[in-house]
């Protein structure tokens, strides 16, 4: 798993021992649950139970119609806004925006993640200020339901998932009504156009087009 510490800074996440002591996907994503149960302890004051296993810092802005599943942590600043349905097994950083409607589920949001608008996000990694455009969505299961693997640098990783969504670098931009499907992975600093269909690896520093069409950003 040594190519996430490449493409995510784990200084900002409280997940941070999570993800760099893993083996594999489910090393990750079988355990977020697990992991804040255990972290709820080394909570300092300012976060308050708002819920059994919610944990929101004291700073945090929560809409009154936002609901939320169990074992949630929310950071410093964080907005959680209306009609925002948070069902569990989440780690949302600081300064992150959770915005109308949007859904999070089995995820790690490290700090300054954006997803604004309509978004869901099910069973994925969003990387240090990464921003979702309005109706971007992590697909999570694959059609035929069959066991996700995901493609990386050349090199093919079997994750004995069923469910897995996308690993999302620092620092990309996705853009409006795109799908990002099961184990798509982004590199940091990239950009995927609108109305994208993502699969497989993009690779850092790049513009997404199609599938046709990666090009590598220019450099002043």
């Amino acid at each position: 798993m040594e190519f996430l510490t490449n493409f995510l800074d784990l200084s900002h996440t409280r997940a941070n021992k999570l993800i760099s002591s893993a083996r594999s996907f489910a090393d990750i994503f079988e355990k977020i649950g697990e992991f804040i149960t255990s972290t709820a302890a080394e909570l300092d004051e300012d976060f308050i139970e708002i819920y059994p296993s919610v944990f929101v810092h004291k700073t945090a802005q929560i809409a009154p119609s936002a609901v939320f599943g169990k074992n949630v942590i929310i950071g410093a600043y964080t907005q959680v806004r209306h009609c925002a349905f948070i069902r569990g097994n989440a780690v949302v950083g600081e300064n992150c925006v959770v915005g109308n409607s949007c859904e999070i589920k089995n995820s790690i949001l490290f700090d300054g993640v954006q997803v604004p608008h309509f978004n869901y996000v099910g069973d994925s990694i969003l990387g240090y200020r990464t921003h979702l455009g309005a109706g971007a969505i992590t697909s999570n299961v694959k059609s035929d339901k069959s066991l996700v693997t995901v493609f990386v640098e050349g090199e093919t990783l079997t994750t004995g998932l069923k469910k897995l969504g996308a690993i999302v670098g620092d620092f990309v931009e996705i853009g409006c009504n795109s799908v990002l499907n099961p184990g798509a992975v982004i590199g940091k600093n990239s950009t995927v156009y609108p109305l994208s269909c993502v699969r497989g690896f993009v690779p850092p520093d790049s513009i997404y087009k199609s599938k046709s069409e990666i090009i590598k950003k220019s450099r002043l």
